[in-house]
């Protein structure tokens, strides 16, 4: 019991980060206006933040500063959390916003026929940005990241493994598929965060 008991910021902050990714990415399909969504959806990582909430695609990069077998198994627990609060956000919004549904639908056919490689490739993408928006957050104290950050790999086309597990809940097209589409992106999210955070810990050290 003390065991899970130190996995519960991971599993009730993922959870609720997975909730309000899902509201986000309700807003952005709601939204006539793609860039007015784009921005709107920034509510979602900025309550993520500000609430101290547990977000994979937040987090991976960060073990390029510090690692442990611990910090391993929080990231596991967290990830599955994060999946469990999207789909269940997915699968509610499409009881209670059928309206939206065919647009998930439309866009989650799109993505699937991009294949897991230029998934992959977006998901790096993605990451970095996550990277970047979390990592200002924290170190500058400013929302700036979170604002620009997020509505640029929403309108560039960038792969978010969060959002992508909501669309597909949303959409019903949790299909083998969808698994193989899922992972490539967790995978690209990972790599790129970690990609630039890399970058960022050697540009210090040889600063130095």
């Amino acid at each position: 019991m003390k065991t899970l008991k130190s996995f519960f910021p991971q599993i009730f902050g993922g959870i609720a980060s997975g909730l309000m990714i899902g509201i986000g990415g309700t807003v952005l399909l709601s939204c006539d206006d793609r860039y007015i969504g784009a921005i709107l959806f920034t509510i979602a990582l900025l309550t993520i933040c500000f609430m101290d909430f547990y977000l994979y695609t937040g987090k991976i990069g960060f073990t390029v500063e510090s690692f442990s077998a611990k910090t391993a198994a929080q990231l596991g627990v967290g990830l599955i959390s994060n999946f469990v609060g999207a789909t269940l956000t997915g699968l509610i919004m499409r009881y209670a916003r059928p309206a939206i549904v065919e647009k998930a639908a439309a866009s989650c056919e799109t993505k699937l026929q991009n294949g897991v490689l230029r998934a992959f490739v977006l998901g790096c993408f993605c990451g970095v940005l996550m990277y970047v928006a979390v990592k200002t957050f924290r170190q500058n104290k400013t929302v700036l990241g979170v604002i620009f950050c997020i509505p640029v790999f929403i309108l560039a086309g960038f792969e978010h493994s969060i959002a992508d597990m909501f669309y597909f809940a949303l959409a019903g097209m949790m299909n083998v598929q969808y698994i193989g589409f899922i992972i490539a992106v967790i995978l690209g999210n990972s790599v790129g965060a970690m990609l630039i955070a890399a970058l960022f810990r050697f540009k210090n050290t040889s600063a130095e």
